[in-house]
């Protein structure tokens, strides 16, 4: 590594990546309000709106396969720009259709773009600081990530009320151009080393127990909380006899505990060291999901109880998921870009195959739930337990 880079400069650069990787969380979170209005509107189908949101994804994954390729080639800086930029262009594009398939295909290059810093960010991090101190950065990202989902769609209503559906593409026009300007004025940057991503491919990884270890019990624990999330509506209102006030109690009280968790987990990886913090992450979501498992034996539990037992899964997700990102990227051996971008791609398969696969079932009860969320807690303990752990030492940011 060159020179050490100021801690101002490391603290600007790290504010941009985060504002840069919350661009992809926002460009769905704010369109969801305007997702029943845009049939009408722009005279399409019930379908065709869905494909706004299911494009978005697509391009996404695209995104993560191709960037995570090739960012090797190009200076980290310049791909950010270029990303961004693109990302503001159609973003602005999109407010100018008139029918919804011109929408749909815009967002496929939406979803592309905005995986740029998503994919690029934990390299950087991992350059500016120790693990221990990449940890608590990732931990900050994650908070804020959070968040997103929670205040994005509470914004997406008032820019709908303010300006129609077209207000929130237009806010996502600003913050793309305006975060691919600032990066361009931004110092400090690191430069890669400069056999970083050269060697290697997205097979070697594939082929990688230790990069396996990490990133798909990463996948297993934090795609299991997010399925209880995406199951949870129809599984309150439908099977609990619920509301969906219950389901944003959950939500608030979920949120909470995950940002006090992957707050504090960056001291407790330098007290204890990240493999415990895996290990406690991953015994507390299986604790969690026994918890959930049990009201499904309760007659007419009330769905207060799920808030109540849902909380410490996402406390696991913050203790652990920090330092098990962080250790997959150093697993990766200098491939950072694909070994985010691998890991982040097992956690969009555990999410959509797993809310696929309760789909028919969501509305019977907790149990169908709770069983395949223990299971994949129990997948993740078992890798954990099955795959070798990184050498002592390899711990350390690259020279």
């Amino acid at each position: 590594m060159s020179a050490p880079v100021a801690s101002l400069s490391r603290i600007l650069i790290c504010g941009v990546l985060v504002t840069a990787s919350l661009v992809g969380f926002l460009a769905t979170d704010l369109i969801l309000p305007a997702i029943p209005d845009l049939p009408e509107i722009l005279n399409g189908g019930v379908a065709e709106a869905q494909f706004v949101l299911a494009g978005f994804v697509a391009g996404n994954a695209l995104g993560f396969l191709i960037f995570g390729a090739i960012s090797w080639r190009f200076r980290r800086q310049h791909l950010l720009i270029f990303s961004m930029i693109v990302f503001g262009l159609v973003s602005l594009l999109a407010t100018q259709v008139t029918d919804m398939t011109s929408l749909v295909v815009l967002r496929v290059f939406q979803g592309f773009f905005a995986s740029a810093p998503a994919v690029i960010a934990p390299g950087v991090v991992r350059q500016l600081f120790s693990e221990s101190g990449a940890t608590r950065a990732i931990g900050a990202l994650a908070s804020l990530e959070a968040l997103a989902p929670a205040l994005g769609p509470i914004i997406g209503y008032w820019l709908l009320d303010l300006g129609g559906w077209a207000a929130s593409f237009y806010v996502l026009a600003v913050i793309g151009v305006s975060m691919g300007l600032l990066i361009l004025c931004l110092p400090g940057w690191i430069p890669r080393s400069k056999t970083e991503g050269r060697k290697g491919s997205y097979l070697s990884l594939l082929r990688s127990p230790t990069f396996l270890r990490y990133a798909l019990s990463q996948a297993l624990v934090v795609g299991g909380m997010i399925v209880v999330v995406m199951s949870a509506p129809a599984m309150i209102v439908r099977a609990m006899g619920g509301t969906m006030t219950h389901f944003i109690t959950m939500q608030i009280a979920g949120v909470t505990c995950f940002i006090l968790a992957s707050n504090t987990t960056g001291f407790l990886v330098t007290r204890f060291g990240a493999e415990r913090m895996l290990w406690f992450g991953s015994f507390l979501a299986i604790a969690s999901a026994l918890a959930i498992a049990a009201l499904g034996f309760i007659e007419g539990v009330s769905p207060f109880w799920l808030a109540v037992c849902f909380a410490p899964l996402n406390a696991a997700v913050g203790f652990r998921g920090p330092p098990g990102f962080m250790r997959a990227i150093i697993a990766g051996g200098g491939q950072d870009d694909r070994a985010s971008s691998l890991t982040i791609l097992a956690i969009f398969i555990v999410i959509s195959g797993g809310t696929a696969l309760l789909a028919p079932v969501v509305e019977e009860g907790v149990i169908y739930v709770a069983g395949l969320v223990l299971c994949l807690q129990l997948g993740a303990a078992l890798l954990l337990w099955w795959l070798p752990a990184l050498k002592e030492g390899a711990d350390q940011p690259s020279p």
